[in-house]
């Protein structure tokens, strides 16, 4: 790759050591970012999680208040990540045959944007689900975490499907 081909690292300052990126010089903008997953799992644990009979209580209730704790909590979790003032996080599941398929959306005003904090969400969501289902089905694997869209910023709108 030639020096012109660089990508610049923005968590790195001029002399390669890690740093948080300032972010006071820029205005707040309303932001938001959609990353989804999958948890895929047999056709009965998907069933189980759907008729609510899952031993350990409501899988996706659960869930659902994991992966919001985790947008909240995103700069706790990530090094260099900004603490953000979350406005909303929606949490969203549709139950398929053979996988669970999560949503995760965040919202905020502010000088960065909440593409980790979706990631995140959408993340422990998927984990909290694997944990409250691993008694009954230990091969299930979370796949395909992506961030799909994100608006506002100097960056703008991006999303997965355009690509």
């Amino acid at each position: 790759m030639s020096e012109a081909d660089a990508v610049e690292l923005t968590h790195l300052d001029s002399s390669g050591q890690a740093h948080m990126v300032d972010v006071l010089g820029k205005e707040p903008t309303r932001r938001r970012a959609l990353a989804r997953c999958q948890v895929e799992m047999t056709a009965e644990t998907v069933s189980t999680v759907a008729t609510g009979d899952a031993i350990k209580g409501d899988v996706l209730a659960v869930a659902r208040v994991a992966g919001i704790q985790a947008a909240k909590r995103t700069s706790d979790l990530i090094p260099l990540c900004h603490p953000l003032m979350i406005g909303s996080v929606t949490i969203d599941f549709e139950l398929e045959e053979t996988h669970i398929a999560i949503a995760a959306e965040v919202e905020t005003i502010e000088r960065t944007g909440v593409e980790m904090e979706a990631l995140t969400a959408c993340s422990v969501a998927a984990l909290t689900i694997y944990d409250m289902c691993k008694s009954v089905d230990k091969n299930m694997t979370i796949t395909d975490i992506a961030l799909w869209e994100k608006s506002g910023g100097k960056s703008g709108e991006y999303s997965r499907s355009s690509d």
